[in-house]
């Protein structure tokens, strides 16, 4: 095994490839620096458009190769920590492998070297809030958690503080599992890995992934190292592609986020429950939005398998706080209820939101356009009596949809014409809905960015009643 493989970096060469702008490759680099390793950042994008992520790797000894990358740069390193936005078959990722580099990611180095209980949440929809309240709810029943992983905080700088009765909290994407190694941790030890869930397998990411199959495929490893750890997998039994898996060495709960029944985790009589055991009342929860039921149903089941008490997870559904841009209400303006959805970037989670707005809301969605299936989305804000402001790049594909449903549509070519557009075409004491339906690629680096621009474009909130 090599000193890399080993974990001894003093003094090796190891390629960080793909910085990013979410957090994740500046904390590596970071990491790896401070361990002595002789760290190499490449990205294809200059320093200009990387500024915000090169700021936090200011002053440590780091070497950047920016606007592109070199063959050396992979074949004469010890180590090569990918991006998961790299895809697994990229030529220079072949090349260290050839070479007989090791390539790993920022997630499995972390689940490594991670002393904690570890519980993983995974899905198309829910997997921030769910991670977000199991986190809470932890906390409230006397634990120590950290969260972190694709909600957009890495954990790898903090696990050598971690203690082994801490329990971390980490949000998993379909990327990152697809590149997890097929063995995690020195042999015989793995990753704690006590408790994983996945939420939901809908329509997402096909550009990456190709396939529904493949998609699934790779949020399916989840299981791989919770059946190694001896763990407990709590599984969405709706979802027919989840329900179809089967893994004999693995335990498995099953949960039942919208028919009532009498085993696994569901919800029955206003009632959380596991199993026989109640563990809260579905009347104490304030977080906005219907579904989110099923993913405090997910935290209150991963608390509850993880050893939190009932009782103390009944007592803090009532303080439980959202995340936001989901379903957050930004107050009346111009006698206009205002809510941002802006996580939004699929159509079924806009379908999702629009089942929690009100009838007869107008719908402002839009960006780079996915190519998921949108008939479910028209037929769902036709059957809303909703109307519709598109805007980005996707708009003109949104709007024949939404055209072909008889639901009356209008195209913007931003986000701000698109506001305006929603206040001209609502009237007083009606909603507007911002759930986008789309990436956000084509104009925002994310989609907290094209939320804030929708909330600067925005008329200020309403005086309250009586104030002056």
């Amino acid at each position: 095994m090599s000193r890399a493989a080993r974990g001894e970096l003093e003094g090796l060469p190891v390629t960080v490839m793909g910085l990013g702008l979410f957090g994740g490759g500046a904390a590596v680099a970071r990491w790896l620096a401070r361990r002595g390793a002789r760290v190499t950042v490449t990205d294809v994008r200059g320093a200009a458009e990387l500024a915000p992520a090169l700021r936090a790797l200011e002053g440590l000894p780091l070497r950047l190769a920016l606007g592109g990358h070199r063959e050396e740069d992979f074949a004469r390193a010890a180590l090569v920590v990918a991006n998961p936005a790299v895809k697994p078959g990229n030529r220079y990722l072949a090349l260290a492998r050839a070479a007989g580099v090791p390539v790993t990611s920022e997630m499995a180095l972390f689940l490594e070297r991670c002393p904690a209980r570890i519980a993983l949440v995974t899905g198309t929809q829910g997997k921030s809030t769910s991670c977000s309240v199991l986190a809470q709810l932890l906390r409230a029943a006397g634990f120590t958690a950290h969260l972190g992983g694709n909600i957009g905080r890495s954990l790898l700088e903090e696990a050598g503080e971690m203690r082994p009765d801490d329990v971390a909290v980490v949000e998993i994407s379909s990327y990152q599992l697809e590149v997890l190694p097929g063995t995690l941790g020195a042999p015989g030890a793995p990753p704690r890995i006590e408790a994983v869930a996945v939420t939901n397998v809908l329509a997402d990411h096909l550009d990456r992934h190709g396939t529904m199959e493949a998609y699934a495929a790779a949020k399916r490893r989840i299981l791989e190292p919770a059946r190694a750890a001896g763990g407990v997998a709590l599984l969405n039994a709706e979802d027919p592609r989840i329900a179809a898996w089967r893994d004999d060495g693995l335990r498995r709960v099953e949960f039942f986020p919208r028919s009532p029944g009498g085993r696994g985790l569901h919800i029955a009589e206003g009632c959380f429950r596991l199993e026989g055991e109640t563990l809260g009342r579905v009347g104490d929860l304030r977080l906005p939005g219907a579904f989110q039921r099923e993913n405090v149903l997910v935290s209150l089941g991963l608390a509850r398998l993880l050893g939190a008490g009932p009782a103390r997870l009944a007592a803090a559904i009532g303080g439980l706080e959202g995340l936001p841009h989901r379903m957050e209400d930004l107050g009346l303006r111009r006698g206009r209820r205002v809510t941002d959805n802006g996580v939004s970037t699929t159509p079924d989670s806009t379908v999702a939101a629009l089942l929690s707005a009100s009838e007869g809301c107008t719908l402002v969605c839009g960006g780079q356009d996915k190519g998921l299936p949108l008939e479910e989305l028209a037929r769902t804000a036709r059957a809303r009596s909703c109307r519709v402001v598109a805007f980005g790049a996707g708009a003109d594909r949104l709007a024949a949809a939404f055209t072909a449903e008889n639901v009356e549509v209008r195209a913007a070519a931003g986000i701000g014409e698109a506001v305006a557009l929603a206040f001209d075409h609502t009237p007083e004491g009606g909603e507007i809905l911002l759930s986008p339906a789309c990436a956000s690629f084509d104009a925002f680096l994310n989609f907290r960015e094209r939320a804030r621009a929708f909330r600067e474009a925005l008329p200020p909130l309403d005086p309250r009643p009586g104030a002056r």
